[in-house]
Parts: structure tokens; sequence; C-alpha cells
């Protein structure tokens, strides 16, 4: 049977995966409550929710990792009161996570078939490279890949990357595949690649769970999008009925308005804070930059995968020195040999990666928020833990960061609190130019409108707000201005009444729009 017609394969298939009244508590938390759900041959599921909703729980059920209190779960008629790894990989549930699972120092077969590799005949028990060459190719097929089984893994862009953990799942025969945040940190043109994966899967009749906060995605590839919300099944949309505010709605409880009123007619903004004139990167010497950022606006940066942003921004904030040009500040010159003359002079910088270089997940929100600027917290040279609370529990009630108390554990917080704390950092120290790379990645919908609404404020307080992102929506929908680059130079600058998707992305592939 064809199953790429979802509708007809629904209608006249069972379920491959059934759900039925799936509970799991935590000591004081209840992760899922009577959850229910099915998936069917072919069919691919949106699964949304904020985070704290149940997805992760849901997950490490589906994957054996976790034992729920009670409920069934059906995975091809055969009723299970749990799952253990070795039978849920033995039904056919493949996982392919945000982190991918990948030996970069490896080529794409070896990763695809480690620890089943097929072997010579003989005492050595040597890898038969030939017949592996063999397995690998109509998986790479399959998925669509444009490299081949003797890639090295490192070479690979993410987007080809996470192919290889598809390919690696249909190794195993999956007959489901569960893509967490899959496009998270992909750009536009590689999230296409992998949404026509997700739909060839489909084609071939296997079932897909597709996890995402981004929901304009979800609209594009699901069939039906289940909604969790406070661990309990908050909704399911049909094919015809899935959009964005909808999907909004059930997940929490009401419609949201920031989105709305960051899009408003384009502010006036202030006196430039912020310029670059002429600023050559390390990454792309021969190719001088000239940018502002004004006081009181949100300046998108969008671009490609590769374009420059991200060493521009490490140059604004004193981590990479510039090779040419100049820096000014309110107009006067700024010299900058480290990050700790950026700060210096107001110039704070909110990374791409928070976990690895934004907060230091085993220390608290109080020592986190407090880490920059220490002289300010100190008594007689002494920390004092009094000052140190003190600002936390303002920025914490500020910034509505969600935790006990301020000496939570800053690692044990959602994606969007420990984005929270990175920003009360840096808004304790009262910032003139705030670059935010990628600010919402991993983010859940309701934390996103939170941190949208907190750049609006802090433009409308007179800060320059620099926002570097992938997320197409995000760059028209809260910038005032949109700067564009392509391989290492700005393109062109957008301002609101030109803005389009189509204009981006023809600045970002270095086309000038008409």
């Amino acid at each position: 049977m064809n199953y790429s017609d979802t509708s007809i394969a629904a209608s006249v298939t069972a379920p491959f995966l059934s759900l039925e009244n799936v509970r799991k508590t935590y000591p004081g938390v209840v992760a899922l409550d009577g959850f229910s759900m099915e998936v069917r041959p072919g069919e691919v599921i949106g699964l949304v929710g904020e985070n704290g909703a149940g997805k992760s729980t849901l997950m490490k059920i589906l994957g054996g990792v976790t034992t729920p209190d009670s409920g069934t779960i059906t995975v091809d008629g055969t009723a299970h009161d749990r799952l253990s790894v070795e039978a849920s990989l033995g039904s056919g549930i493949a996982f392919v996570h945000q982190e991918l699972n990948l030996f970069e120092n490896l080529d794409v077969a070896a990763n695809i078939y480690f620890g089943r590799e097929p072997l010579r005949a003989g005492p050595l028990k040597l890898v038969d490279r030939a017949k592996l060459r063999t397995m690998v190719a109509p998986l790479l097929k399959r998925v669509g890949a444009n490299f081949s089984a003797d890639t090295q893994v490192a070479t690979l862009s993410l987007a080809q990357q996470q192919m290889v953990e598809i390919a690696k799942a249909l190794s195993i025969e999956a007959r489901l595949v569960i893509l967490d945040e899959p496009t998270s940190s992909l750009p536009l043109a590689e999230t296409d690649k992998l949404l026509d994966v997700i739909k060839a899967l489909k084609a071939d009749g296997i079932s897909v769970i597709f996890i995402s906060h981004r929901l304009h995605e979800v609209e594009r590839v699901a069939d039906r999008v289940v909604v969790l919300r406070d661990g309990m099944l908050a909704g399911t949309l049909g094919k015809h009925d899935i959009g964005h505010d909808q999907m909004v709605k059930l997940m929490i409880g009401r419609m949201l308005k920031e989105r709305e009123k960051a899009s408003e007619a384009a502010r006036a903004p202030g006196a430039i804070a912020l310029a670059a004139k002429a600023i050559r990167t390390p990454a792309y010497p021969g190719r001088p930059v000239d940018l502002d950022v004004r006081r009181g606006e949100i300046l998108g940066l969008a671009g490609l995968v590769g374009s420059g942003r991200t060493e521009l921004a490490r140059v604004f904030f004193g981590i990479d020195s510039k090779l040419g040009g100049t820096l000014e500040l309110d107009g006067k010159p700024l010299a900058l040999a480290s990050a700790a003359d950026a700060v210096a002079h107001g110039i704070f910088l909110v990374p791409e990666d928070r976990k690895l270089t934004g907060i230091l997940l085993d220390l608290s929100i109080a020592q986190n928020i407090s880490l920059p600027n220490l002289p300010a917290h100190a008594r007689r040279s002494l920390v004092s833990s009094s000052a140190e609370t003190a600002t936390a529990e303002k920025q914490k009630k500020d910034l509505g960061i969600k935790a006990p108390s301020v000496q939570t554990r800053t690692g044990t917080l959602s994606g969007g609190n420990q984005q929270k704390v990175v920003l009360g950092k840096w808004l304790a120290m009262n910032p003139k130019v705030m670059i935010l790379d990628e600010p919402t990645r991993g983010i859940d919908i309701g934390a996103k409108a939170e941190i949208y609404g907190l750049m609006r404020a802090l433009a409308d307080a007179g800060v320059a707000v620099l926002m570097i992102s992938s997320d197409m929506e995000e760059v028209i929908g809260v910038s005032d201005r949109i700067a564009v680059m392509h391989e290492g130079q700005i393109s062109g600058i957008l301002d609101k009444d030109r803005f389009s998707q189509e204009n981006v992305l023809l600045l970002a592939v270095g086309k000038q729009p008409k």
C-alpha cells in the first residue's frame, strides 16, 4: 500500500503506536497526567507544547528510559505497561535527538552501522568495507543525501549530520522516527532539505513524530498536531485545522499579542549608538562591513549560516580583534582589546550557545547574575551573599524567571528561563548596546513572547538592540530594521515597509530585491 496519502492510510490502518491514560509523576510534579495519543503508519504527528509540558517525559517513556506509573503503551498491536530500551528499539522506534549522537572523526558508514559492521571471513574479523558501502548507499539515497558513505562526518553540515542520524534509524528498519527539535539550529535552506526528508519517510509508510517550537514548520509537514499542556492532552488538530493561532491557544490557553505588538509601525530610532566603519573581521578579512545600530531600535541581522553574522558580533564584543576599520560608541572612537573592555563600555552579548558560553550551569541563578560584576556585590573584597541575592531577586522578578529561588542551580531551569538568566546578568549593569545571537533558539512559544517583550522594553528604554536570528518569522516580526549579510558583508538594509521573506532571502544570497 502507498501510505503517501495519509487520509486514506489513516482510515484503513490500525495505529502503529497507541498510548492510553499514561501517567508519570515525580516528587511534587505530575509530568504526564492521563495522556493518550496514537500514531498511524505513514503519518506525521506534530508534537508541540511549552517547555515543561511533558514532551521530554513522553519521549523517555517511548524510548524505554523512563517507566510510567500507569497506562498502556501499544506498539504494533502488542500492549505493554512499560517499554524497555531493547523493546523500544526492537519495535522499530528510533530517535534523532537535538544533541546529535555521532562520531565526527569517523566516516558516514561507520557511524550508521557502528557496532554492527559486516565482517570479513577469517580470524582477524576485519570490517568488510565494500559490503558496508553497499549497505549504506540505499539508506543515503532514501534520505536524499548528497554525500557518500566515505565522507567524514566532521565535514558535514548540521542538516547533513541529521540525515546520517535518520539513515541510522532506517538501518534498524525503523517504523517510527521521533525527531526532537531537528531544525532548531538550521538556516532556512537546510531546514527545507530536512522537511523534504520527513515527507520522504512518510511516503515510505514510516511514521514520524516531529517535535518543534517552530510552529510554521509543523504546519508545513504535520498531518495532525498533538498539543501537550501541563502533562495533559490539550487538544488534537486535524490537517485542515492546523494553524499558528490554534496551536498557540491550545499550548498556553490564550492568544499571544506580543508578536503583534512587535510588528507595529516602525519606531523613530534615536542617535547612533554603535557604528562599524569598514570593519574587517578575521573570518572575512577582505570584506569590510559598514553598519550602525541606533538607540531605541531592534536591528535584525539576517543571513545564511557562514555569512559572518556571529563573527561580526564577536568583534563588537571584543572577543575577536578587528583587522581593520573603526568602531564608534556614541560618536567616539572605541578600542576593544577584550570582552571585558566591551562590558566596561556597556556593550553586552547574549551568545548563540547559552549553555556553553552564556551561563555556568552548575552555579545558582544569583551567582550567574552577579558574576560579570563581582565588585558591585563585594564587601571588604569578599562577595556579599545578601547583595548578590538582592540583585538576583530583582532580576528574577523583573524578567519573570520561573524558579523556586535565586539559589536554584541554573542547569535545572528550562531553556527560556536560562536565557532570562543570561539577560539578567547584563540588565543589572545598565546596557547601552545589547547583542543577542539566536536569542530564542530551543525556547518554547510562551518564553519566546516574553523574550520579545524584554527586547522591546530594552529598545523602549533607549538601548540599541542587535538581534542575530535565522528564524525568518522572528526577524520580520520583531525588528525595526533588517540588515542582511552575505559572505562577510552587509548586502542590504531593509526598512519596515520593505520587509518580506523574499527580500531577505534575495539579499542573503547576494542579490538585490526589486
